[in-house]
């Protein structure tokens, strides 16, 4: 799947940044989420406010994204990425130094955790600016893999909380923020095929194409439930099981790995057998997922077990929307991922806030799980009543370079 022909085919060194300052961005974006047992017991806070305490910066992140998408069609990928990740290193330290001790200054430090979510509308024009539509679905694939620094919070965040405390967390999440952004300032270069930038009111036209709410919706699923598991895992495994937060860390992160981990995976499939057939049957596995975890399983390893099939549905979901974006929206892609990045993160925020909810009200994660299976079932039925049109038109136009 990966030749040397990829390799000849784009920037290496770009590619590679792209990855580690999304690896980066995301690991700080679901820090809440991670640290949110702790941030929870010692602020006395209820299961809607848990909720809304790790969706926000899900939402932020979303909002920020479209900022983003035009940012980079504008100043180009590699000025949009320095001054982003400048606001998050910043606003880090600015907490972790002035302390955090109310529930409306944790909030705050969400809003500020966003600006690292919206990363995605940076990294991924970065790459895919630099790769011909062939290999879209690989490289889109790579450089989204950094969805995998969700697995570094789970992992190290809440046990670094134990030894430390949680606020001095954020302060060491500074130091690989740092790393990483010294290596993209070094390495990371925008394409020299960068479409000529637009006045703004052309990124308002995209919305007008039906194509471009399908794919708002098709990732609103298979993101949105990403993002929103893995801010979530960590408080549902320690409410609904009892087990301790570094142990719910550590379940969580096998979680969000497998769903990271085949994220490039969902695209390469998608560049063989087509995007539109891989989404479905992505679509059918995740809803099984959710529906069977809803019923609350006894047994906390069946439960890993289930989860981590939803999520590896939906991390190569993830690949394969961004298999077909590049197809449909080639000129423009800064203004599509973001458009598209940010209803994934919605997806992710009303997912993550749900869950709260729900728990809130009927003492059972169960309304939430089963409405966003709800909704992977309206995304099948979308791409199914679609997929026959995109196959006779931009489809079959580029049938000769990538499948769909």
């Amino acid at each position: 799947m990966i030749g040397k022909e990829f390799f000849k085919a784009g920037h290496t060194p770009t590619l590679a940044s792209a990855f580690l300052y999304f690896d980066m961005s995301f690991m700080v974006w679901v820090l809440l989420g991670s640290l949110g047992v702790q941030i929870a017991q010692d602020l006395g806070l209820n299961p809607a406010e848990k909720g809304l305490m790790v969706a926000l910066p899900v939402l932020a992140g979303a909002v920020l994204r479209i900022v983003n998408g035009v940012l980079v069609d504008r100043i180009g990928p590699k000025r949009a990425g320095t001054l982003c990740q400048l606001i998050v290193i910043g606003g880090l330290l600015v907490a972790w130094l002035a302390g955090v001790d109310t529930y409306a200054e944790v909030l705050a430090v969400g809003l500020v955790l966003g600006v690292a979510g919206s990363s995605f509308a940076v990294a991924l024009p970065l790459a895919s600016r630099w790769y011909p539509p062939q290999y879209q679905g690989i490289a889109l694939g790579i450089a989204g893999a950094g969805n995998s620094g969700t697995v570094f919070a789970s992992l190290f965040a809440p046990g670094l909380a134990q030894l430390v405390g949680w606020q001095n967390v954020l302060g060491l999440a500074t130091l690989p923020l740092i790393a990483a952004f010294v290596v993209y300032l070094i390495f990371a270069k925008d394409s020299p095929d960068q479409p000529a930038p637009k006045p703004l009111t052309e990124y308002l036209k995209v919305l007008k194409v039906g194509d471009a709410w399908w794919f708002m919706l098709f990732y609103g699923v298979t993101f949105g439930g990403f993002v929103g598991l893995s801010s979530s895992l960590t408080i549902y495994f320690n409410a609904e099981y009892g087990l301790t937060p570094v142990i719910a860390g550590f379940f969580t992160a096998a979680c969000v790995f497998a769903g990271s981990l085949v994220r490039p995976i969902g695209g390469a499939v998608a560049d063989r057998i087509g995007g539109i057939r891989t989404l479905s049957i992505m679509y059918v596995v995740a809803a099984a997922a959710l529906t069977i975890v809803s019923f609350g399983l006894a047994d906390v390893r069946a439960t890993l077990a289930v989860v981590i099939v939803g999520m590896a549905a939906l991390g190569m979901g993830n690949g394969a929307v961004f298999q077909l974006v590049p197809q449909r929206f080639r000129n423009e892609i800064g203004v599509m991922t973001g458009l598209v990045g940010m209803t994934g993160g919605i997806g992710g925020f009303y997912l993550a806030s749900s869950l709260g909810l729900a728990k809130q009200l009927t003492g059972s994660y169960q309304a939430g799980f089963l409405g966003f299976a709800l909704l992977a079932i309206v995304a099948l039925v979308g791409l199914t009543s679609i997929k026959k049109q995109w196959r006779t038109t931009w489809g079959a136009a580029g049938a000769t370079a990538a499948r769909i």
